[in-house]
């Protein structure tokens, strides 16, 4: 029976690498548990994404790189020490049969690759051995090790890694007990070559990635550098430019191009406030001039009848302030209310019946055409006002009579709600125009019928709050403004 052996310094001894490790983690935990030490820590700690990703990949070939070079080396050494104790077990047969013959040699040859011979008898005495062990003691196990004997090859002047073969055999004198000692020399050799070659192997490796990784991930990302920088120079007097798109379908042209769409609608939003702001400026500069004439002139003029006439404009001109106040605040809570679509259920029949019952005092009388129930997703505040809007706008232009149709759209199921006078119609060029915040057709009538220039804008935000539109129809009878509202429902 073969019994391979290990040298004593493979044989559990206690070391000082295991000792020293203790000590190491005890003082990093020590270290890194700190205060102090952990602020220093995260200081140093690379911020930047192309210092991370070169880090990370360099770390991750390190670790495949230690796994693999430890697999191979584990069956190099593995293949290696079998190939040795097969020598040596094939030399013990050898000296097995010769025993058993009875025709030891005194000395024994030593084979290729074997360091030392010796045959013990079962008393303990040495029988025969090989010429470099003359005179010494008969080998004796000392103990187990990874299931195996271990010898104590110290006393043999053995100090070298050895694989230590034991084989019994009976001869004619009694049973004999063969150590044969097969040098280790060729696999730590060959375990040290490729020991250092993978190393090497590995440094270079972990140069190549670290160095491919820093310039691809440089090269990846000086576009995102580009962005950066182009934005953190755009100013709110600057949305008018835009950040450098790269060629291609990549994240980063995505990226860019976002960015571009997001200027463009900073942009556009930025000039609609400017107009606005500048249009809003406009239009209350007016009545308060006006305003502040004729409460300079009433405050002055000795003629009570004159001075009654000059207050009640002036009142006039406060209630038309009032409402262009109202409607601006209407307008600043939709632009923030943004893509918040409200969803309580808005029974459109009856909010179009009680608007409807309420304006008895209108100038021109109304048509109400209304099925007994439709009901839509929305704000029952919001959408009256949207129906008071077009009704005061409709009376404005009215010439007889106004016209209020609730229908179902019977292929999409949209409400849609006609609002019809008998004016004159609206050429198609302006259908668009009378949509925008203060514009007017006719500005004069306008101003004297009490418009402000924000019920059709304001009429027009609340439908696309809703999911709605608003568009403008000739019909045989006038002009009708047609808003389609989703019901949330297919018939």
């Amino acid at each position: 029976m073969a019994e391979p052996d290990i040298s004593p310094r493979e044989s559990g001894r206690p070391g000082p690498v295991a000792a020293t490790r203790r000590r190491t983690h005890t003082a990093l935990r020590r270290l890194t548990g700190h205060p102090r030490a952990a602020a220093l820590i995260r200081r140093l700690a690379p911020r930047s994404v192309r210092t991370r990703t070169t880090l990370a990949a360099c770390a991750s070939v390190a670790v495949v790189m230690v796994a693999a070079s430890a697999v191979v080396l584990m069956l190099l050494r593995g293949n290696l020490e079998r190939t040795v104790e097969t020598g040596g077990l094939a030399q013990a047969k050898d000296v097995a049969r010769l025993a058993a013959d009875g025709r030891l040699p005194q000395p024994l040859t030593l084979g290729p690759g074997t360091d030392f011979i010796q045959v013990v008898d079962d008393h303990g005495n040495v029988v025969a051995q090989s010429q470099n062990l003359t005179g010494r003691p008969a080998l004796t196990p000392t103990g187990t090790h990874n299931g195996h004997r271990t010898y104590d090859l110290d006393a043999l002047g053995k100090e070298r890694h050895q694989r230590v073969t034991t084989v019994t055999t009976p001869t004619s004198a009694g049973p004999v007990t063969i150590h044969v000692g097969a040098s280790l020399r060729t696999a730590d050799a060959a375990e040290d070559t490729t020991t250092a070659a993978l190393a090497g192997l590995s440094a270079l490796l972990l140069f190549t990635v670290g160095a491919l990784t820093w310039r691809t991930t440089g090269r990846a990302l000086r576009p995102v550098e580009a962005i950066r920088a182009e934005v953190a120079a755009i100013g709110d007097r600057g949305l008018d430019r835009r950040v450098p798109a790269p060629r291609g379908d990549d994240e980063i042209a995505r990226l860019a191009d976002t960015m571009n769409a997001m200027l463009e609608r900073l942009e556009a939003a930025g000039t609609r406030q400017r107009q606005f702001i500048a249009d809003a400026s406009h239009e209350l500069r007016s009545p308060l001039a006006v305003l502040r004439t004729q409460l300079e002139v009433a405050l002055t003029h000795p003629d009570p009848e004159v001075r009654d006439t000059l207050v009640a404009g002036a009142l006039q001109d406060t209630e038309r302030l009032q409402a262009l106040s109202t409607d601006l605040l209407l307008l600043a809570r939709l632009d923030a209310t943004g893509q918040s679509r409200p969803t309580e259920p808005v029974d459109l029949a009856e909010l179009a019946r009680t608007t409807v019952a309420v304006r008895s005092t209108d100038p021109h009388p109304v048509t109400l055409h209304t099925p007994d129930n439709i009901t839509v997703p929305g704000n029952t505040l919001w959408i009256g006002r949207l129906l008071t809007n077009l009704l005061d706008n409709a009376q404005r232009h009215a010439r007889h009579a106004v016209a209020v149709r609730l229908s179902r759209d019977p292929e999409s199921g949209d409400a849609v709600l006609d609002v019809t006078n008998d004016g004159s119609p609206i050429a198609p060029a302006d259908r668009e125009k009378i949509f925008e915040r203060f514009a007017r057709l006719d500005d004069a009538r306008s101003r004297d019928d009490g418009g402000t220039g924000l019920g059709l804008p304001i009429a027009l935000d609340i439908a696309a709050l809703h999911g709605g539109t608003i568009t403008v129809l000739d019909t045989p009878t006038g002009t009708t403004f047609r808003t389609r509202l989703t019901t949330g429902t297919r018939d």
